[in-house]
């Protein structure tokens, strides 16, 4: 009987270190493994890349729609955009025609 309650003894002992292990354990590995862990890193930095880059693309068109924007300026028309755009409602450009800007 004592040697049953030394056990016993024992193991509620350790119960509480072997808790502690586990938990550590546990938050190492999501640490490592989590979703904002050691390993996401690498996806992460894919994912900015491929952001940036769509943000530069986005920059270039957002530039180029800004450029036509100030061409339409009511103040001051550029006069071969208006006679492009004017053309291409009325529908009289053929299809062989090729614009060529100047500028």
């Amino acid at each position: 009987m004592a040697q049953i309650a030394h056990l016993r003894s024992l193991l509620f002992s350790a119960l509480g270190p072997a808790i502690a292990i586990l938990l550590l354990l546990f938050f190492a590995a999501y640490a490592i493994l989590g979703s904002s862990g050691i390993l996401a890193w690498g996806d992460y930095a894919r994912q900015l890349r491929m952001a940036r880059a769509q943000l530069a693309q986005v920059q270039v068109e957002q530039r180029e729609l800004k450029n036509r924007v100030d061409l339409l300026n009511p103040r001051r028309v550029d006069p071969d955009l208006s006679d492009e755009l004017i053309r291409r409602q009325l529908g009289v450009v053929h299809r062989d025609e090729i614009i060529i800007p100047l500028n």
